[in-house]
């Protein structure tokens, strides 16, 4: 009988071979399947120990006891006779359908859905049996020798009833599992196509439908995987977010033995369940995450293998749905932890928590592997009928599986090693948040050092802010009585305050205390508190530099737009100096960051990071020219009107240099605090002659008389008459019946003699038979009617009118606009910088870029030179000697005799302008000089307003500046090495 049998197994498809011994081997794989056990204790093995890193050693022991049981439940299905298959089937189906039906009335409620039942304290998801048994009573019904119509329509029925139930739930992962398994039944039971392809269409058409029906929560799951929405910290989209972190951020080994691991873990939402898999690779490492896809490869192929080995066709077909039911799960959560699918809420099969989904899987597969058993040992009775009706498309459905499996491992090892950097790094962020502590702003010093601006505590004005954070001390009263013994506080009131902050407060002030105290508190190290310094700034020199250094102060919403990366609060220059050099007198800003849960409560002080205080920034200025200018306005405008203003800048006419710039009235800009003055910054804001103006770069007035220098150096260009040429002048011009008179009366002068004695009739005359265009381009080459580029924030361009642009603006240019426009007046303001500009031009036959920053340096080390702009030739320099010899008379027998008695040559030029915007006795007074002539190191320019003719007031406030530069010029070019930048 034997022989016979061994016959039959040869002539029948895929049988063994008739000359060999039949082993079980032969028949697909062993008796026990080591194997599959294996394979499912490393996925449960993972699975708990990925329990025991974020959740609770209760939830571990569960698990585990309800893995013991699955272990055992397993091994009793496995010495399963395939007789009872059908009995079996049957039954599981249902009991798992009656206790569907009674979750919609008894269920327990959790997101929205209604899945569980409970059992005291033990709850039970019935969906979960609902997949064993529904797979084997298809298997029973698709096996059974019924007509392949009847099979369908039977295994369509018995699947309709527990997809209804779990649509009802709502549960729309189990209910797609459980279509996939429907079909899948069906396609490998070898139902005719003319019965499934009508089903799959109708299925297709149903698709849309049921989408209309999903719930908030699921529609959400939906579009964020498909619109990669990553914002909202509770949604979706903020799951895949984390997931993809976790996978990044695991490394080859995992990041379990990190004292932050516990905090990192609760930033992954469903780390239990859904996200498991992220969970494992970010505890242990992409070698784990490795060995359970290899697992549950190995897994689904030994059931597939399984079911080419029962006996009956149920039985074969138990196997293979279950190997395609546990690779969909597998499947379709990977991909929802890599982000390539729709997070559909379907745990990793034996590795995610739950225990009904792990006692179900363990006993599925013991079902299997017990099959499989009666099958190895019972093959010889196999007839061919059935072997030739094995299922189909198994083997080949397990290899895709495995091949995509295989794929998706790959693209998260591509995650972590392409993006895991950036992944971690922002893992990192999220969970920290910090206490900004500011960095000392840098000093401002004049070129030997003296401070201008400080912010030092040494210099008596800083304190400090002691903060506290809440989380971190409230619960423990003995640092809290450290903490209140060091700062002054009573304990009570200190515990009190700690206890009212809300649990996700980062930070609660609790004292300002003087700096020492500061340092004792920072000192104790105790966790949770926090020193800030809070500087001063501070302007020792108060009034005399106020405009020009401007102050700091609290980031505008302008400045902040101007530069996002500005934290809140921060203080950055707000005019003037501070303004201008701001990035380098800013330093950086450090931190004292804090760990926090995903609800943003602190549980750990993090990572500190000291400020980097700004540099200091060296100007060119000297501080004792300064503060002669100042005191000579100050001395000119005495007794002037309240509205009168006075200006004064010395420049280095060889590279820009300022040495000096005042102004005057001018206010004290230590009221910007902080604190702020409230009545300072009134009082300054209203008052007569607008002390917040900057006068050398920001006031435009007509430069009269100086402005002679422009005129005549448009005569060298191409002049009107010869150089030498000597005309009557006397005390008046008139033109078109209009008179303009000289301020004296003259006698006939040429060039020179008329730039010396401020001749207005020779200049009318030469205005007028210039001509305009001459005059405004000659002007326009020496820096009239533009800005010079001073460092200096909101440098006014002036005003130089022409024909044209007259004309464009509404106005006419009459013949006595040229003949005004020779001495200065007219269509034509300037600032007091831009008339120093062209005295220095055409002293030196060279235009410069003014500037106050000097150099920068940072903790005593070497200065290094701030970047600056090579002077640019005046075109016509080589012709300008005329009127540097004009300059040169004015000082020996001119308009400008006060400064001849100076020890050195000294060329000038002044004037006297009418003012519209001041009472009709005032005048703009003006002084400008060069010296020493012919190669002048310095040019002074002085603006005073009052009363009277002539310059007596500004040449006061020149002759006193040139004579102390000259008394101390050694001293004041003596500076520090500074390197070239």
């Amino acid at each position: 009988m034997l022989s016979v049998e061994r016959g039959r197994a040869a002539a029948a498809p895929d049988g063994p071979d008739p000359n060999r011994p039949l082993r079980a081997k032969d028949s697909g794989g062993t008796a026990f399947d080591l194997l599959a056990i294996l394979a499912a204790l490393v996925l449960v093995g993972l699975g708990l120990a990925n329990l025991s890193v974020v959740d609770t050693p209760d939830t571990v022991f569960r698990q585990a006891a309800i893995a013991v049981a699955g272990v055992v439940l397993l091994a009793a299905l496995w010495r399963f006779r395939a007789g009872l298959l059908l009995v079996l089937g049957w039954v599981t189906y249902l009991i798992a359908v009656l206790l569907l039906g009674a979750v919609l009335v008894m269920g327990v409620t959790a997101n929205g859905a209604t899945r569980w039942i409970s059992f005291g304290s033990l709850t039970f998801q019935p969906s979960e049996l609902a997949k064993l048994g529904l797979l084997l009573v298809l298997a029973a019904v698709l096996g059974s020798e019924r007509p392949a119509w009847q099979r369908f329509v039977f295994g369509i029925v018995l699947a309709a009833v527990p997809i209804a139930l779990t649509v009802l739930q709502p549960d729309l992962s189990t209910t797609t599992l459980l279509i996939i398994l429907t079909v899948a039944m069906l396609i490998i039971g070898r139902t005719p196509a003319r019965l499934l392809l009508p089903l799959l269409a109708a299925v297709a058409l149903v698709v849309p439908l049921v989408i209309g029906t999903l719930r908030p929560y699921q529609v959400e799951r939906l579009g964020s995987f498909l619109v990669g929405s990553h914002e909202e910290p509770t949604g979706s989209g903020w799951a895949i977010q984390q997931a993809r972190i976790a996978l990044g951020s695991g490394s080859l080994f995992g990041r379990a033995g990190d004292p932050l691991s516990s905090l990192m873990a609760q930033y992954l939402p469903e780390r239990e369940t859904d996200l498991a898999l992220a969970s494992v690779v970010e505890q242990f490492g992409l070698v784990a995450g490795a060995a359970v896809i290899v697992a549950a490869i190995v897994l689904v192929w030994r059931l597939a293998l399984a079911s080419r080995v029962p006996r009956t066709p149920n039985g074969a077909l138990v196997g293979g749905g279950l190997a395609i039911l546990l690779g969909a799960e597998v499947l379709v959560s990977l991909g929802g932890n890599l982000g390539l699918l729709p997070l559909a809420g379907v745990p990793f099969p034996l590795l995610s928590y739950g225990g009904t989904a792990l006692l179900v899987h363990l006993a599925a597969i013991g079902v299997v592997l017990g099959v499989r058993r009666d099958g190895s040992r019972r093959r010889l009775w196999i007839v061919p009928r059935w072997r030739a009706r094995r299922p189909r498309l198994v083997r080949a459905t397990a290899f895709a599986m495995s091949a995509v499996l295989v794929t998706f491992g790959f693209y998260g090892w591509n995650v972590q090693s392409a993006h895991g950097a950036a992944l971690s790094a922002a893992g990192q962020e999220q969970m920290t948040r910090c206490i900004r502590i500011p960095a000392l702003r840098g000093d401002i010093t004049d070129r030997h050092g003296a401070p201008l601006a400080t912010s030092s505590a040494a210099a008596g004005v800083g304190s400090d802010q002691v903060v506290a954070v809440p989380a971190l001390l409230r619960s423990r009263p003995d640092e809290i009585a450290r903490v209140a013994a060091l700062t002054g506080q009573p304990v009570q009131a200190l515990t009190s305050a700690l206890e009212d902050a809300s649990p996700t407060t980062l930070s609660l002030p609790i004292a300002e205390v003087p700096t020492e105290t500061g340092a004792s508190v920072a000192a104790a190290g105790i966790p949770g508190v926090v020193v800030i310094p809070e500087p001063r700034r501070s302007y020792p020199t108060g009034p005399l530099l106020a405009p020009v250094l401007g102050f700091a102060g609290i980031a505008t919403q302008t400045e902040v737009q101007r530069n996002p990366d500005l934290p809140s609060g921060e203080i950055v220059g707000r005019a003037g100096l501070e303004q201008q050099y701001d990035s380098i007198l800013r330093g950086t800003n450090g931190y004292q960051c804090v760990y926090v849960t995903p609800s943003g409560v602190p549980v750990a002080m993090g990572p500190r990071q000291e400020p980097i205080a700004g540099a200091t920034l060296r100007l060119s200025l000297d501080l004792g020219l300064q503060r002669e200018l100042g005191t000579g306005l100050a001395n000119a405008l005495r007794g002037q009107s309240r509205s009168a203003i006075g200006a004064a800048v010395a420049m280095d006419p060889r590279d820009g240099q300022i040495l000096a710039i005042a102004g005057l009235p001018s206010y004290d800009n230590n009221i910007y605090g902080p604190p702020i003055d409230p009545a300072g910054l009134q009082a300054a804001a209203s008052a007569p002659g607008h002390p917040m103006l900057e006068k050398v770069t920001q006031a435009a007035v007509p430069p009269g008389s100086t402005f002679k220098l422009v005129v005549a150096s448009a005569d060298v260009i191409k002049p009107a008459w010869p150089i030498d040429q000597v005309i009557p002048t006397g005390g008046s011009f008139t033109l078109g019946g209009h008179t303009f008179n000289n301020w004296s009366v003259l006698g006939p002068m040429d060039l020179r003699q008329s730039i010396a004695w401020s001749n207005d009739v020779y200049f009318y005359k030469l205005a007028n038979t210039l001509g305009p265009e001459p005059i405004i381009d000659a002007a326009h080459a020496l820096g009239v009617g533009s800005r010079t580029g001073i460092d200096l924030p909101g440098e006014s361009p002036g005003y130089l009118g022409s024909p044209r642009s007259v004309a464009e603006s509404g106005g006419t240019w009459y013949g006595g606009s040229t003949v005004i426009l020779g001495i200065g007046q007219g269509y034509l303001q300037v600032t007091p910088l831009q008339n120093a500009l062209w005295t220095a031009g055409v002293a030196t036959g060279q235009l410069v870029t003014p500037r106050l920053g000097l150099a920068t340096g940072v903790n005593g080390s070497a200065y290094t030179a701030l970047p600056s702009s090579p002077p640019r030739p005046v075109p016509f320099a080589d012709k300008l000697g005329p009127v540097r010899d004009g300059m040169r008379a004015a000082v020996t027998g001119g308009t400008a005799t006060r400064l001849a008695n100076l020890p050195v040559p000294v060329g000038a030029k002044t004037g006297t302008a009418e003012d519209g915007s001041l009472p009709v006795t005032s005048y703009d007074n003006w002084m400008s000089a060069a010296s020493p002539m012919p190669n002048p190191n310095i040019v002074m320019t002085a603006l005073v307003q009052g009363p009277g003719t002539g310059a007596n007031s500004a040449s006061a406030v020149v002759a006193g500046g040139l004579r102390y530069y000259l008394a101390h010029e050694a001293e004041i070019r003596a500076t520090d090495p500074v390197q070239t930048p």
